[in-house]
């Protein structure tokens, strides 16, 4: 199943980044995963968090996109284990957009990958025995 992502659009300006983070945890909500990407005027600060609904609050007044979905795709720690995945999805002809990884000790090592059929994609995942997280799965951590 899917798991939401919020996106934020950061100014490439000092500070910016550390005030996002200390409002997210002022309000009391865990970051689970995050990326960022820069360019010479912006960022794009991609989040996953324990909850969706107090972080979009906390950065009211943000320029935040939509929350979407991604998927958390569970590996191994042994080589190859994101090559395999990566197999997995290429042979169903499904295309990656983007991906980043984070690790969660109960859980193990994850992939987020935003893809462009979610269903599509867990659907061949699930075929091949990989694993996936939840929103409920995130929130527990």
């Amino acid at each position: 199943m899917a798991i939401k992502q919020l996106t934020v659009f950061l100014e490439n300006e000092t500070g910016k980044l550390s005030e996002i983070v200390k409002r997210i945890s002022d309000a009391d909500v865990n970051i689970r995963a995050m990326c960022i990407a820069d360019s010479s005027d912006c960022g794009i600060l991609r989040l996953i968090v324990s909850d969706l609904e107090k972080a979009q609050s906390a950065l009211k007044g943000e320029n935040i996109m939509s929350a979407v979905d991604v998927l958390a795709v569970k590996m191994t720690d042994k080589t190859g284990s994101l090559s395999g995945i990566l197999t997995v999805l290429d042979k169903a002809g499904i295309n990656i957009d983007y991906m980043y990884a984070f690790t969660a000790p109960a859980l193990g090592a994850y992939v987020v990958l935003r893809v462009g059929d979610n269903a599509a994609a867990e659907n061949v995942l699930k075929q091949n025995g990989i694993e996936t997280l939840t929103d409920s799965d995130i929130k527990a951590l």
